[in-house]
């Protein structure tokens, strides 16, 4: 039983990945299940992050995810949530990610109210610095919010989840998830246009906004709502609903949330130069503080696309006062409404209602959704196939097709790429190469040269391992490395016999030897000398195996015992004991039996073996 369909159990009998052994739940969100949890391979804390099943039934979806977390696992950096693997368990998809203790922002704002402007400041100073590195390796947030910041006992900023709101922008914008993020995102991700650097900067605009004032810029009852207003409305200005915000700050909030994204911030570092000045009390720079503009302006110069119709005083002339006569007046009227009416005909605003559906084939499901509205048609069922030739995320087909004229209103759904099919790489260890081979066609698998390698473990021609590694999802048509058993190596035993124990080790260690060792007395060979091994020299043996070696105690020495005043039986044992032998004199003296004198002397030394010579007395004849 997979630890997805053991959900239902106690907490901690939940395990991911075979390593992650959570402990406790700690959030749940519309996209994932957030669990603390210990990795038991590197006995560290950790958060895995586990999707809601309905996602990993879509393979656009996994591709984009599986792409995106790999990227974003690639950012290090002390402001960034460092992410640390990911897979899949069950029917379902995770994420293991640094655990940070603190408090997002959005939970401080709602439980303290406006942060104070100049700490507000120093958190947007390093969630620039977060984005400044991602957007190095052009990776885009897509869902910068204070939910998404969180600020650690120690004062750091940890900005999370990078990579996962793109790899799953296209299904949270199908399933209406959106809601609660629809107040930070920029006029161009609401309008599903292609994203930069820029749209994070704007929703850090709207965030740095929200913790100054302690309300959103924009807000509405829907999420639709809310997105027209990013593209369609301005701002109240920040001071004129906290007048105690610094005008510098101001000015940086208003820049980031422009418009138009070219009016904008260039780069996350241009924003953090500037967020420093306002927190040194210097003036602002660059191209959009030109020296003759006050530092306190904090009016915001309409978009782009407006400007041109904007009237200055300077280019407004008196123009002089003349009696028109009323039925001049009556015939533009008239003209104006047959002109509207004509207009109306042809849009389709009369009569039948009739739309013409645009053509959505290759764009994104974003775009689509946006083409789609403009033209007064709804986005429909959104379903994938795999297609080679068709890049991820694709349209590769509409229903109705384009140039059809339907009713206002009708759904027209669509086939997205899921690019290439993704098959899971089966296990292959312990097959031999052959079946490694049939079962990696089966699977619609390409494969290499096999990798032959020694291994004390597998028998030789079976599969040690592979890359990729069993069970990853990849590409179908993905080249495989076989890496097959060699069998156990051999090696020659080399000849250690005169070495010292040391020397000895270390030439048999590097041979892939293991040793043991002994020690024996020796009269031939000096010390702490290796005496003899076993296996012999020069034979051939597994790579592992272990070498014997008796090592030398040197010569043995005995201590001749004192047995002077014993019996003569006694003292023959006492000799023979202590590995000697007795060779006994008798002379006669009335101690009948009793050993008189030794030679060598008592407590000489000696070798194993020597005679010792006794005298020991016998009572004489009579």
């Amino acid at each position: 039983m997979t630890a997805i369909e053991n959900r239902s159990c106690n907490v901690e009998d939940l395990v991911f990945g075979r390593r992650y052994r959570v402990t406790e739940r700690i959030g749940s969100g519309g996209m994932a299940e957030v669990y603390k949890a210990q990795d038991e391979v590197l006995g560290r804390t950790v958060a895995v992050k586990v999707l809601h099943a309905r996602y990993a039934a879509e393979p656009n979806f996994v591709a984009r995810f599986r792409q995106e977390a790999q990227a974003a696992a690639n950012l290090q950096h002390p402001n960034i949530v460092n992410i640390y693997d990911w897979g899949r368990d069950g029917e379902t998809y995770f994420i293991v990610m640094e655990f940070v203790k603190g408090t997002d922002l959005k939970s401080m704002v709602q439980q303290h109210g406006p942060l104070d402007p100049m700490q507000a400041t120093e958190i947007a100073i390093q969630v620039c610095s977060a984005l400044a590195e991602a957007h190095g390796y052009d990776v885009i947030h897509r869902d910068i919010k204070p939910h998404n910041i969180v600020i650690t006992p120690d004062g750091t900023v940890k900005v999370m989840d990078f990579g996962i709101a793109r790899a799953g922008n296209t299904t949270m914008t199908q399933t209406g998830s959106v809601l609660g993020t629809a107040q930070y995102i920029s006029p161009e991700q609401a309008q599903g246009r292609p994203l930069g650097a820029t749209s994070d900067l704007y929703s850090l605009g709207v965030t740095l906004y929200e913790l100054v004032t302690g309300r959103l810029p924009f807000d509405a009852d829907t999420p639709v709502a809310v997105a027209l207003k990013q593209v369609n409305e301005e701002p109240i200005p920040v001071r004129q609903v906290r007048p105690s915000v610094p005008a510098a700050l101001e000015s940086v909030i208003m820049r980031a949330m422009r418009k138009n994204p070219a009016e904008r911030y260039i780069s996350a570092k241009e924003m953090r130069t500037d967020l420093k000045r306002v927190l040194n009390g210097e003036p602002l720079g660059g191209p959009a503080y030109p020296p003759q503009r006050m530092v306190d302006e904090t009016s915001v110069m309409p978009a782009v696309e407006r400007a041109d119709r904007v009237r200055t005083a300077s280019n407004i002339r008196p123009v002089p006062e003349r009696r028109v006569s009323p039925w001049l007046w009556v015939g533009i009227a008239a003209i104006v409404i047959i002109i509207g009416i004509g207009a109306a005909l042809a849009l389709g605003a009369l009569g039948n209602g009739k739309v013409v559906t645009p053509s959505l084939v290759g764009l994104t499901e974003e775009e689509a959704e946006a083409e789609l509205t403009a033209a007064e048609l709804e986005l429909g069922e959104v379903t994938t196939q795999n297609d080679p030739n068709v890049e991820l995320g694709k349209i590769l087909s509409q229903d109705p097709e384009s140039g059809t004229k339907v009713e206002k209103g009708t759904v027209v759904d669509i086939v997205v790429s899921a690019g290439i099919e993704q098959v899971e790489m089966p296990d292959l260890v312990g097959l031999t190469e052959a079946d490694a081979i049939d079962a990696l066609r089966e699977a619609g698998l390409e494969f290499d040269r096999p990798v032959d390698e020694f291994n004390t473990e597998i028998e030789e021609g079976l599969v040690i391992r592979t890359e990729p590694e069993a069970l990853a999802m990849v590409p179908k048509g993905t080249r495989v490395v076989l890496y097959v058993s060699k069998g156990t190596e051999k090696v020659q035993v080399p000849d250690v016999t005169g070495k010292t124990l040391a020397d000895a080790t270390k030439d048999l260690q590097a041979a892939g030897l293991k040793v043991t060792s002994s020690e024996e007395y020796s009269d031939t060979v000096p010390k702490g000398q290796v005496i003899s091994q076993t296996p012999d020299p020069d034979v051939y043996v597994d790579s592992g195996s272990t070498v014997k070696l008796v090592v030398s105690k040197g010569e043995e020495i005995v201590i001749v015992p004192d047995v002077t005043d014993m019996m003569e039986a006694d003292a023959i044992a006492e000799l023979n004991q202590a590995g000697l032998e007795a060779d006994v004199v008798y002379i006669d003296s009335p101690d009948d039996g009793i050993v008189l004198t030794q030679s060598p002397l008592p407590n000489a030394s000696a070798r194993p073996g020597d005679t010792v010579l006794i005298t020991v007395g016998k009572t004489p004849a009579p």
